[in-house]
């Protein structure tokens, strides 16, 4: 795993900067995020670390107000929800933002998972940024089936873990196949996604074999050991450096990919957060971000035009 050399302090939305909290705070909010503890929990353990604590937890809380970065009425792209079959998942029906670029299509095709909590804000906006590349991006909205993202990361996080899991699975991939075959589409498909979604990202690398052609999991869990030869897409894996949770699934995943010959890239963002990308919260490294997504759109435009 390569490690990229960035410049301190990154650039974050908020008052307070990655810089300026406690290690401790990020390893409280990592837990908040993956649903070990909840807001509350959260906000109390952060404050009993001293007077910052507090400030300093509140501060990691997503303003997603103050991270779009391409709006929905950018003349570049034309964005809609868009309704479709999901045979086997958790309703039978799956709703998503599909974003094209304007001009002539037909375009290659990018699925763009969310993290454990839906459809929110910043992953829209990076569907918006796949499709000001030249992608047809489609960001599916696990939480379709019980009403969509709830306008809040604390009550998505919770109607997400209370979906059947291998159904959730099952509507991501019917997803991917229905955005790899749409009219725009050039039947070239790529596939990546945030925490849960770069889990899923590698998931889907395994279930659609040859049908994928290019996966970018970002702080991603690994493919199952046993169904890594089952991967065919090339991978470009991200990993943050302070990621203990996700990085200590890395050697096994590494060797089953040698194994199997599967052709990869990983890259670890030193002094980075499990998060770095998600910029409405200082775990955002802007540095980071930005060669991370440039290598993302260049490692698409390899494998998918």
């Amino acid at each position: 795993m390569q490690s990229t050399a960035a410049q301190r302090p990154a650039a974050a939305p908020g008052a307070v900067t990655q810089s300026e909290i406690d290690q401790r705070v990020f390893d409280l909010y990592d837990e908040y995020c993956h649903g070990a503890i909840d807001r509350r929990e959260f906000l109390a353990r952060a404050a009993a670390l001293g007077a910052a604590g507090l400030v300093m937890a509140q501060a990691l809380l997503p303003r997603y107000a103050r991270a779009q970065t391409i709006s929905v009425a950018d003349p570049r792209i034309r964005a809609q929800y868009v309704s479709y079959s999901s045979p086997g998942g958790n309703s039978g029906t799956m709703r998503g933002y599909l974003v094209q670029p304007t001009g002539r299509g037909p375009f290659p095709a990018v699925v763009v998972i969310h993290e454990n909590r839906g459809l929110n804000p910043y992953i829209e906006d990076v569907a918006r940024r796949a499709a000001v590349e030249g992608f047809l991006a489609l960001a599916p909205d696990g939480l379709a089936p019980v009403g969509g993202y709830p306008g809040n990361d604390d009550d998505g996080r919770k109607l997400q873990a209370g979906l059947d899991q291998a159904k959730l699975r099952t509507d991501m991939l019917n997803s991917a196949r229905f955005v790899k075959s749409h009219e725009q589409s050039t039947g070239r498909l790529g596939a990546t996604g945030f925490c849960w979604g770069g889990g899923t990202t590698n998931y889907l690398a395994v279930a659609l074999g040859t049908g994928l052609h290019a996966a970018v999991p970002f702080y991603g869990a690994a493919a199952e050991t046993a169904s890594v030869p089952q991967i065919k897409a090339p991978l470009l894996i991200h990993y943050a450096e302070n990621d203990p949770r996700i990085n200590s699934m890395w050697p096994a995943f590494e060797a089953a990919l040698t194994a199997a010959g599967v052709a990869y890239e990983a890259h670890v963002y030193p002094g980075t957060q499990h998060g770095f990308h998600n910029n409405s919260t200082p775990r955002y490294d802007a540095v980071a971000a930005k060669l991370a997504w440039e290598r993302t759109v260049a490692f698409f435009g390899k494998h998918l035009v």
